[in-house]
């Protein structure tokens, strides 16, 4: 008789698989921290910044200290959903009382959130393969609302994947694995409870690995752990489930989705087989993509452990500049072999994810700055704060829509947008602002 997951135990296991992925982020901190009971430490906000902070390269605002009081908490998680919207995260009904009162369902959707834009999404949407089921935006909008299956006083979160990450992620499993396996991994539940799913994908980023003819025929049990033995031992990826969670009735959807995201970070390192990738690119440009991206992902370490450290502000902006510099060296180069030499403009998936890469130390080092402009003196912080706001404003694309009127509700709304931006009040502040360039 299979085992049934009730909405407690989905619950459980929701809280111990996001909890593992929270701390395998945390671990990175200097010092790291842990979190031991998701729905009473994140109550204060400080594990909340904590996390975002990592994730996101930037230092942001916390309230902290052994007593403080439910308006610090408060205060704390506001600065962290207020974060989450500037990300053009939309948070419908997440307010921060309910999560400084560890509301379970509330917290719980909280963190799905934000696994779904920081890994799920991030990692899918450059796929080349899956470009039309990405968008250009963020693909995450969630709501709070009431199920029929649900008691009327108790509201679930629930997530919208807009961008279709989830279904650019399970595209990935079926052409990269499950195709070559010669099975069928049809969603994100059912489909994994026997672990041959996830032998499959361990199979396509390292063959020798896995012996799929002696996997089909063990239990669903043996397949699990030794198929999440393998994964952390020899890919180094967290071991956020237990066969136990899986093998059920019902496995949590958005627990295996979590974790099989983690994989995607390894598939760029397999052997160019699959139809995903068409070979027009010669072997000396796909090395030089691979190193490139070795660069880039470590440059990200360097620059994530670099605004961690406390310093003045003078210092924070010499360092942002060595970052800079960097940068540009890098710049053209990199810009100029993520550009597709295939008819169908789309790009290589060793393209793609150096793409993925530098888009992400791109976003992060334009966040620094907006940050320790901001944190300029009177006027010039205000000076900074005005520019970002204007930078933005120029960058933002118009899309032309099917649908005239709704293209010059748009221009419309952008002249209005630039009005605002008037900058009649900077005339009279003193321009010293090379003071701390």
């Amino acid at each position: 008789m299979g085992s049934i997951f009730f909405p407690d135990e989905q619950e459980a296991v929701q809280k111990r698989t996001f909890t593992k992925w929270i701390n395998t982020h945390l671990a990175k901190r200097n010092p790291p921290l842990v979190v031991n009971d998701l729905f009473e430490d994140i109550k204060d906000g400080v594990m909340l910044l904590a996390l975002l902070e990592v994730l996101s390269g930037q230092k942001l605002p916390c309230e902290q200290g052994r007593h403080l009081k439910r308006i610090h908490w408060v205060a704390n998680i506001g600065s962290a959903l207020k974060f989450l919207e500037g990300r053009r995260i939309k948070l419908v009904n997440i307010n921060s009382t309910d999560i400084a009162d560890g509301r379970p369902s509330i917290v719980l959707g909280l963190m799905w959130t934000i696994i779904l834009y920081f890994q799920i999404e991030e990692l899918t949407s450059n796929l080349p393969q899956l470009q039309s089921l990405s968008s250009s935006t963020s693909s995450v909008d969630s709501v709070v609302s009431s199920e029929a299956a649900s008691p009327p006083t108790k509201r679930k979160v629930v997530t919208k994947v807009q961008g279709n990450a989830k279904k650019a992620l399970l595209k990935w499993v079926q052409y990269t694995a499950a195709k070559q396996a010669g099975i069928e991994v049809k969603d994100f539940g059912r489909s994994w409870r026997s672990g041959v799913a996830f032998h499959s994908v361990i199979h396509a980023i390292r063959p020798e690995l896995v012996d799929m003819e002696k996997v089909k025929g063990r239990s669903n049990r043996e397949n699990l752990n030794e198929a999440f033995t393998i994964a952390e031992t020899e890919l180094g990826i967290p071991r956020l489930l237990d066969p136990e969670d899986v093998d059920v009735d019902k496995p949590d959807e958005k627990s295996i989705m979590t974790y099989v995201a983690q994989f995607l970070k390894h598939y760029p390192d397999l052997h160019n087989t699959t139809e995903m990738q068409e070979n027009d690119v010669g072997k000396e440009d796909r090395l030089m993509l691979r190193d490139l991206k070795v660069w880039v992902e470590q440059f990200e370490r360097d620059l994530t452990r670099t605004q961690m450290v406390e310093a003045s502000l003078q210092e924070k902006y010499q360092s942002f500049k060595h970052f800079r510099v960097q940068y540009e060296i890098k710049r053209k180069q990199i810009e100029l072999v993520i550009q597709s030499s295939r008819k169908d403009g789309k790009l290589s998936l060793d393209q793609a994810m150096v793409k993925q890469a530098w888009d992400r130390v791109s976003s992060r080092l334009l966040d620094w700055h907006k940050y320790l402009d901001k944190s300029l003196p009177a006027p010039l912080g205000t000076i900074g704060a005005w520019l970002y706001r204007a930078e933005a404003a120029v960058r933002e694309e118009i899309i032309v829509q099917q649908a005239h009127e709704e293209t010059a509700n748009t221009i419309h709304r952008k002249l209005e947008q630039h009005k605002e931006l008037s900058p009649t009040e900077l005339h009279t502040v003193p321009f010293c602002y090379s003071t701390y360039m």
